[in-house]
């Protein structure tokens, strides 16, 4: 075995003492005792001055398995550290030491020993690569060649292989170490193993594998050899789940295919939950993956095993088995440039030979169900399903029904309808609620119907087979059913659905989206039979009305209804949904809008609806839970069907094809649309759906829920479009709500989120009305006896005693949350109301801050209002109205700061997470989102005003802002992510806009943001740190401009200042001068930072030329290796000379110095941080 360097041990005892203290320390970690003592060892092995020599003595000499594990670790921490000052034989030593000691003790019983130095020696590699020269990369993996080729024995061919899966894990930016270099080192190595050395490793995993496969199949499934093709399929398929970059315009490719359709298809989403990927890895694997035969020897490996195991229940589940089903359903997703162009016919022909292999897993479904019902293992269906979806994502319907014809008389579609309706069955079998394997399975194959029926681009074919069609019908009939009885069975459940983690309820969502797919491609069948549904079970609840439990009947109305809502209506997402294209364009030979399918269907549940509205009818059959999905599917449904405006997406019929196709589709887009446009019955449905929110905030008092889809989805959603809103504000149930909501009591009960979205739906309404004047008083009528009430409490005498009553905070509290959500309606039409309505609020809420300054909830609704208020006016105000607006925020400001609100001390950080606390974190955000928001008065500006003379200067405002609030944020505070966020946000745009306001702070203003700079460099949070340097850059380069010009820069504040001590302090760019590198050179930090490290530090170098020199020279000084001496002042030159450096901060400049800075790190930082 080659020795790591040529000199000589001194000391054979010192090695032994040494060794047996890590088996000591070792030996404390197992027993949990002692673990200062341990780490301390461990620690002291680190720093060993012989480190490498005794790590060796330990690896090779050590009977505990523990102690040999962290000589590796100790190896690979130091050579990691100190790479940039080993000589080109040690580096290449280092790594030949750990391929030799795997492969010389690869019958060691310590797998885990052997994997760690494999591992090891997989990093050295990768750190290394760029110095090796080819002829030395070639020399070692020759070595791994042999051992994976099997040419010294089983056990070294397994440890090879593992060596290699080391190396392809360290390469791939997924699963590498960190090593403190920049991406672009982690981005070329990988590159150059994709080029040059990933397909020789697929090559020889292959030849592995086949050199054992007939020991494989002959003997039993405990020989060595099985171990050794396991672990080659596993290499294989780590291979595969490559993220092959170098054939990136695979996918373009495969757009333009007419057969092939992926990148037509939403695929991102499927793929992600999926947890798979697509494997392109481009045209010059085509003779390892398709032409070479490797795919029939893989497909007749596995199921000459299976075949061989087939008695033995747990074989589908050991690692042989599992690594081949991976490498065969991740070559089922094999694409791009490694098929030709030859219009898919080998794309086609080789997903034919994948299902010919795989059908077996899951065919016939019935025998297969049953049997793991028996106790067999379910991992093969499930890859089975796994594999299914990948060839559904990338054909069109047409191809993927073909691929099974090829083989057999059964279409792929009907294989996949039978495959999910067993899988239904076996759900429904299933009494329990825990996630079983039919829940997997089913979840995986409506993935695959998602892949296979959601609609193309417009102007793709989206002609479906009519095999395609028939079966989609019968699995949604057998979900329905399934969902129905699953509704009847939790009838009488205790479990509430609000309760149900966020998670679920997605995953509900989604599907609901897949059942709405297979109802749309099959709508002939699926439409009539939900109407006949929903006729059936309201028959049941009025003729055993009185006589019979109808909880049974209402719950499957409740999953009726969510069904519904998903097959008639897609989630808007911010925009307005169209109609879907299949309900749409579908019923040519419908003429007669009334008899419209999806006409019918929606009349049906809107007169169920309506029934609500009868006080005996609401107290027998609609239960808040049912309210909850009637509320949730009118939103749904109105948002799409409510008076839906003119046009809509294009046909997708071909002229060409059929001239009639486009004229019957407009025939039937237009009876569907018209019977709810605003001519025919869309004016009666709105005032239905207007009561029936009424009585949900109403008769439902407490029920949350309910009213939260109320007020946040049903009547944001009927506002939405003008059109609407021009029908609602004639609607006397619209003005009912609207003069309850300004005038009654009732709607108080409402919670503050609630009374906040009413009153922005309310206020967005205002759009309808028929010119600005009217919707100005219908805002001034609305919100009038509120601000009149605000004003009344806030001028009473006794103010200070009524107050703080409770019926008096729960009524200001109120009032305030609707003040904020007129406030977040404001748009030019009423922006003028609105502007009146704070205005004239403005001394009550002063008023009320100083009252309620210990109610923290109180507080909060204040400054809340006010930033909602400034946001939604401040780009429409004149001069002078800008000036009343900042002199207010002012007198807010100072107002909070003087009670000291908010002002929390270091002394009391400890008791930081509680509420009280939280409290006034929240208020110190909210002042800082004032001041962005009066920020935006001078990047977007609405006013008419052209006197420059006249305008406020928001810049000095916002650094007055500053000044008052920032004493008020501690450095404890700024631990708060989302205050952090705000605070340097706020910070970094001032400094970088308005970087000559901040020399007319004062010393203790300016020094107290240096110091949250000097917090924030330190960050966890990488875009915290990102801000702070771009702030510093700011400094710098302001500083470095205005002296170059002859003006004094930051003046004073550059100077040094004495402290509360008397003692002299260093200017501020020298303090970050000094941080900055201490930072680069000898902390932990993201390598994503470094470009913006890199445009702090040239300004800042600039401007402190002087005190860079001493740094560098006192690092220089503190190295006691001549030769590290040399290599650091050689670096520290070329840091600011290569490149032809300038003295200038142009973009360019800035660019080279980036480059030489990552050079810099790559160079020192390793050896710098050793001492």
């Amino acid at each position: 075995m080659q020795s790591f360097f040529n000199g000589r041990t001194d000391d054979l005892a010192q090695f032994q003492s040494t060794m047996q203290a890590i088996e000591q320390a070792c030996s404390y970690i197992q027993m949990q005792t002692n673990p200062a003592v341990a780490e301390a060892t461990l620690l002291s092995l680190r720093q060993s001055p012989q480190l490498y020599q005794t790590c060796k003595f330990i690896l090779e000499n050590s009977q505990v398995a523990p102690a040999r594990f962290q000589a590796a670790a100790a190896i690979r921490d130091a050579a990691i550290r100190e790479w940039g000052f080993l000589s080109a034989d040690e580096k290449r030593s280092l790594v030949s030491y750990c391929l030799c000691f795997v492969i010389q003790h690869a019958s060691s019983p310590d797998a885990f020993v052997q994997a760690k130095v494999s591992a090891v020696g997989g990093q050295l590699m990768k750190r290394g690569w760029l110095d090796f020269m080819e002829s030395e990369k070639e020399a070692f993996l020759s070595e791994v060649k042999m051992a994976v080729l099997g040419n010294h024995g089983v056990a070294a061919q397994f440890v090879g292989i593992n060596f290699l899966e080391s190396m392809v894990s360290e390469f791939s930016p997924d699963t590498s170490t960190a090593m403190g270099l920049p991406r672009e080192f982690h981005e070329q190595c990988r590159a150059s193993l994709e080029l040059h050395y990933l397909k020789k490793f697929y090559s020889w995993a292959q030849e592995s594998a086949f050199s054992v496969t007939s020991k494989v199949v002959e003997c039993d499934s405990t020989v060595a050899e099985v171990k050794v093709c396991a672990v080659a399929l596993r290499l294989m398929f780590q291979i595969m789940n490559w993220d092959f970059q170098l054939n990136k315009n695979a996918v373009e490719r495969v757009k333009s295919i007419n057969v092939f359709s992926s990148g037509v298809k939403n695929v991102a989403v499927l793929l992600k939950k999926s947890e798979c990927i697509f494997v392109q890895p481009g045209s010059s694997w085509r003779d390892v993956l398709i032409s070479s035969g490797h795919i029939g020897w893989l497909l007749g490996l596995y199921g000459m095993l299976r075949q061989k195991f087939s008695s033995d229940s747990y074989w589908l589940d050991s690692p042989i088995a599992v690594s081949a089903r991976q490498l065969i359903i991740q070559l089922c997703s094999l694409t791009g440039t490694i098929f030709p162009s030859d219009n898919g016919q080998m794309q086609e022909h080789h997903l034919v030979q994948m299902l010919s292999g795989i059908i077996q897993w899951i065919h016939p479904p019935d025998i297969i169900s049953a049997a793991i019902e028996n106790g067999k293992s379910e991992s093969e269906l499930l890859d089975g399903c796994r594999a299914l979806l990948y060839m559904a994502i990338l054909t069109t319907p047409m191809v993927f029904d073909k691929l099974l014809k090829s083989i057999s008389p059964l279409g792929t579609l009907s294989l996949l309808s039978s495959l999910t309706c067993e899988v239904v069955k076996a759900r429904m079998a299933d009494n329990t609620e825990e996630e079983t394997w039919s829940w997997y399975a089913r979840d995986i194959l409506l993935d695959s119907w998602t892949a296979i029926l959601q609609p193309p681009d417009i102007g793709k074919d989206a002609e479906l087979p009519p095999e395609c069609i028939r079966a989609s019908a019968g699995v949604f009939n057998l979900i329905i059913e399934s969902e129905l009885k699953d509704a009847a069975v939790s009838a009488f459940d205790d479990g509430d659905d609000s309760e149900l983690p966020q998670a679920s309820i997605s995953a509900m969502d989604e599907r609901l989206s897949s059942y709405a797919l297979l109802a749309r491609a099959a709508v002939d069948v699926t439409i009539p039979l939900l109407t006949k549904l929903f006729s059936e079970r309201f028959t049941l609840l009025h003729h055993g009305r009185g006589t019979s439990d109808p909880t049974c009947t209402l719950e499957e109305l409740y999953s009726l209804l969510l069904i519904t809502g998903h097959v008639l209506a897609d989630e808007g997402e911010g925009e307005t949904p169209l109609v879907p294209e299949a309900l749409e364009a579908h019923f040519v030979d419908i003429v007669e809008t009334k008899h419209h399918p999806v006409v019918v269907l929606s009349c049906s549940i809107l007169k169920f609806a309506e029934q609500s509205l009868d006080p005996e009818t609401r107290t027998a059959f609609f239960s808040p839970r049912l309210m909850e999905a009637v509320i949730w599917f009118l939103a749904r449904w109105s948002d799409t069907y409510l008076m839906p405006l003119e046009g809509g997406r294009q046909s997708n019929c071909n002229p060409g094809h059929d001239r009639n196709c486009q004229h019957e589709s407009q025939l039937s887009k237009k009876a569907l649309l018209s019977f709810f446009g605003e001519h025919n019955q869309g004016k009666l449905v709105l005032d239905i759906i207007v009561k029936i929110s009424m009585t949900t905030l109403v008769s439902y008092p407490g029920e949350k829920q309910l009213q939260e889809l109320t007020c946040c989805q049903l009547l944001p959603a009927v506002v939405r479009r003008k059109n609407v809103c021009a029908h609602l504000v004639t609607l006397d149930s619209w003005r009912n709500l609207a003069n309850t909501f300004a005038n009654g009591r009732s709607l108080f009960s409402l919670t503050a989120t609630h009374q906040r979205s009413l009153a922005e739906t309310l206020i967005r309404s205002a759009a309808g009305m028929r010119n600005s004047e009217a919707a100005n008083q219908y805002v001034r009528d609305l919100m009038g006896q509120m601000t009149a009430y605000l004003v009344d409490i806030s001028s009473d005498s006794n103010i200070k005693s009524v107050a703080q009553q409770p019926d008096a905070i729960l009524s200001v509290s109120c009032l305030l949350e609707r003040l904020r959500g007129a406030a977040r309606a404001s748009q030019p039409r009423t922006q003028k109301a609105i502007f009146e309505m704070g205005i004239s609020v403005m001394n009550p809420v002063l008023t009320l801050l100083e009252i309620y300054k210990h109610e923290s909830a109180v507080v909060y609704l204040l400054l809340k209002f006010v930033v909602d208020w400034v946001d939604g006016q401040v780009v429409f105000l004149e001069a002078k109205d800008t000036t009343v607006v900042v002199t207010f925020c002012m007198q807010l400001l100072q107002l909070y700061s003087s009670h000291n609100i908010g002002k929390i001390s270091l002394s009391l950080s400890s008791s930081l997470l509680s509420e009280a606390k939280t409290e006034k974190y929240k208020d110190l955000r909210a002042l800082l989102q004032l001041l962005t928001n009066l920020c935006s008065k001078d990047i977007v500006d609405f006013s008419s005003d052209s006197n420059e003379a006249e305008r406020t200067d928001i810049a000095q405002v916002i650094y007055l802002g500053l000044h008052i609030v920032t004493p008020l944020i501690s450095l404890e505070l700024l631990k708060y992510p989302k205050l952090c966020h705000d605070y340097f946000a706020l910070v970094s745009h001032m400094l970088e806009v308005y970087p000559e306001k901040i020399v007319q702070l004062n010393n203790e203003a300016f020094a107290h943001i240096v110091g949250t700079l000097d917090f924030g460099i330190h960050h966890q949070d990488t875009e915290v740190v990102n801000m702070c340097l771009r702030s510093l850059n700011a400094l710098a380069s302001y500083h470095y401009k205005e002296r170059g010009a002859g003006k004094e820069g930051l003046g004073s504040h550059v100077a040094g200042m004495m402290d509360q001590d008397g003692k002299l302090q260093e200017g501020v760019l020298c303090r970050f001068l000094r941080a900055l590198l201490q930072l680069l050179l000898f902390e932990d930090y993201s390598t994503e930072l470094v470009s913006s490290a890199a445009d702090a530090l040239l300004p800042l170098i600039l401007c402190e030329q002087g005190l860079y020199q001493r740094l560098g020279h006192e690092l220089i000084e503190r190295q006691v290796n001549p030769q590290l001496k040399s290599r650091l002042a050689n670096a520290l030159h070329c840091l600011t000379s290569s490149n032809e450096l300038s003295s200038s901060l142009d973009r360019i400049n800035s660019q080279k110095f980036r480059k030489n800075l990552y050079a810099f790190l790559v160079e020192v930082r390793g050896f710098l941080r050793t001492m």
